[in-house]
């Protein structure tokens, strides 16, 4: 393990820390009741706080959140020699479940995070109850623009505020203090180096997160798909065809929301959330 960088990052993080094998796991463990699983996607600078910062709170109200941040991301540590990809997220996911003892719970997951939740709920369907989908691009697609500029991050605060602002419907929601935090983040030491590994080296999966659709279709946890209508990292579209495979779901689409929806309609997707899981 890379101690010196575990050892920085774990200084400035500011929830709990368990063992998952080699992996130093940082997360955030809020409220009481049946147990919720939020997992954030990816990005520069990305950790479960800075995706769920308007998220857990208001769940906390009604279940036990747990909140990680993925191995490569956030504050959790990043073992030398690990292969970035769905299969190790997937089995990170599990293992910290495992270390917590928790054999079942809701699971939402935003964009890359919707990616790990269909695979927690396809290969381990016992430990699904059920799964909230957000921003969700499982589907084979063209690399749109916006995601092309944050996979081709460069660690300046300027390149950073392009990536953020490409996530929004409205730029302005990006303030200067967002750009701060999420550069200081990205620049954390094994930080950028992890991040260009897992979307740039073909040693790695990363960007290898797609399902062929008849994997969707066998999907048995009832299913919420939240899609922003102005998603310009991730097409509405593809949530309308997972809408059609998926066989118990239903879609929420939001005008004037980027790929934000836990940020720039906060209110609407913590109370569409908590009605579907707490039904």
């Amino acid at each position: 393990m890379n101690t010196s960088a575990a050892t920085t990052t774990q200084a400035r993080a500011t929830g709990s820390t368990v063992g998952v094998g080699e992996i130093v796991t940082h997360y955030h463990d809020v409220g009481a009741g049946a147990p919720l699983l939020l997992l954030h996607g990816s990005g520069p600078g990305v950790s479960a706080m800075a995706n769920w910062r308007h998220t857990m709170g208001p769940l906390a109200e009604h279940f036990r959140v747990l909140a990680p941040d993925m191995v490569g991301f956030g504050y959790t540590s990043r073992p030398d020699g690990i292969v970035y990809g769905p299969d190790t997220w997937l089995a990170h996911v599990v293992g910290f479940l495992d270390a917590l003892g928790i054999e079942r719970a809701h699971v939402i997951g935003n964009s890359l995070g919707a990616r790990i939740a269909l695979g927690l709920a396809l290969q381990h369907p016992d430990r699904v109850d059920r799964l909230v989908l957000m921003g969700a691009g499982v589907l084979r697609r063209e690399t749109s623009p916006a995601l092309a500029v944050t996979r081709s991050y460069e660690p300046t605060p300027e390149f950073m505020r392009r990536v953020l602002e490409g996530f929004a419907y409205d730029p302005a929601i990006v303030t200067d203090a967002m750009v701060e935090e999420r550069y200081r983040a990205s620049v954390e030491p094994g930080a950028y180096e992890a991040y260009a590994q897992m979307f740039r080296d073909a040693q790695h999966a990363g960007n290898a997160t797609t399902l062929p659709d008849e994997a969707l279709q066998q999907v048995r946890a009832e299913t919420l798909i939240v899609h922003g209508f102005d998603d310009k990292v991730i097409p509405y579209e593809l949530s309308v065809r997972m809408l059609t495979l998926i066989p118990d779901s239903r879609l929420y689409v939001l005008r004037q929301c980027g790929h934000w929806a836990q940020l720039e309609h906060a209110h609407a997707f913590n109370r569409l959330a908590t009605g579907f899981l707490d039904a």
